[in-house]
């Protein structure tokens, strides 16, 4: 674990935190005037391994060949020209900061980092980075990696096997109580939709399981396949979900919450990682069984052992970050979703 201190008078700035993987949505506003969640879970953080916040440069503005090196092979509106490696953490984590008044901008319900930073180290004075909290943005504090240092705060957290996360399977699902998904989890979802769409390649996919198929089959339709190829079969696999004699070409596998690394598949299945809180949910639904029972009776059931949320609305696959994620992919993998419109994407409830 590590702790970030002042990289001019070395005070604490955050608790100990431990590093988990970066989420590629991070920057990504979510709808429109949302009041978004924390991002990160207390007590970790993660790295931007790529430039990030302000300040932007349209399109327009970048010299031949600077989109490509930086990864990206299709049109975008701006890129962000701000610092690589800035960190990530939940507010709450940054115990050693204060807020900069002046700096302190937003637009209708918070703080944003847009203009540069909002925070400073409590004991110096020293802007060390960013507070965001306004609508349609996560929750999040960000820190310049030049304004602050790594400190060695401890050993690291265990790693938890996939044995300790399995049995975990009927955990609380990620649905609040109207059964719309965890804003979070959708995110997730809309990253595996492209990467189940580039896996595909072009060819039609046939899911063996219901709750993948409900999920992802209808968002599918917006990558046309092209016609007369046969389709590609995909399955739910991972802990305590083996494909069993079945051979599909396709698995949607979970990813470690810790590590970022995705459930090993077999030589021939191409494997698609997913947000283990929802895959686990789509691999092990808590079916509630069926109890004739007397209406007055069946309250004091509910009362006393209320049933689990479960999703009842459809998914918001975010066409912006659909676009971004596609915008990366390199010219030798574009026939894969050459169909897709490349300015606004379609997405939207699926």
């Amino acid at each position: 674990m590590e702790l970030f201190a002042c990289a001019h008078c070395a005070s604490t700035l955050t608790r100990p935190v431990s590093r988990v993987r970066f989420p590629p949505y991070a920057r990504h506003q979510v709808g429109n005037g949302l009041r978004m969640p924390a991002l990160m879970d207390a007590g970790s953080y993660a790295v931007d391994p790529e430039q990030s916040g302000p300040p932007w440069r349209l399109w327009e503005e970048l010299a031949d060949g600077e989109a490509e090196a930086r990864g990206y092979y299709d049109r975008v509106y701006s890129l962000p020209d701000g610092p690589r490696g800035q960190i990530l953490l939940a507010p709450g984590d940054d115990i050693g900061t204060t807020l900069i008044v002046d700096g302190a901008d937003g637009y209708c319900c918070g703080l944003t980092g847009g203009h540069g930073p909002n925070l400073a180290c409590a004991h110096c004075g020293l802007p060390v980075g960013a507070r965001e909290d306004d609508c349609s943005v996560w929750q999040a504090v960000w820190l310049q990696p030049d304004a602050v240092r790594a400190v060695p705060a401890g050993p690291d957290l265990p790693v938890t096997d996939w044995d300790g996360l399995i049995d975990e399977r009927y955990a609380v699902p990620p649905v609040d109580a109207a059964g719309r998904w965890d804003r979070r989890c959708e995110q997730e979802m809309s990253t595996t939709l492209v990467g189940l769409a580039l896996a595909a390649g072009g060819a039609p996919v046939a899911f063996d399981d219901g709750e993948a198929a409900a999920v992802f089959d209808r968002a599918m339709r917006h990558f046309p396949p092209d016609a007369g190829r046969p389709a590609k079969r995909c399955a739910l696999h991972g802990p305590g979900r083996p494909l069993a004699g079945r051979h599909p070409e396709l698995a949607l596998v979970p990813r470690h919450p810790q590590t970022g690394r995705p459930w090993p598949t077999p030589p021939g299945v191409t494997g698609i990682p997913l947000d283990l809180a929802v895959w686990r949910h789509l691999a092990f639904p808590r079916m509630r069984a069926a109890v004739r029972v007397h209406s007055l009776l069946r309250a004091e059931l509910d009362r006393d052992d209320p049933p689990l949320p479960t999703w009842r609305s459809g998914v918001y696959f975010d066409g912006w970050l659909i676009h971004d994620l596609l915008a990366r992919v390199p010219a030798d993998r574009r026939p894969a979703v050459r169909a897709v419109h490349p300015g606004w994407m379609p997405f939207g409830w699926c």
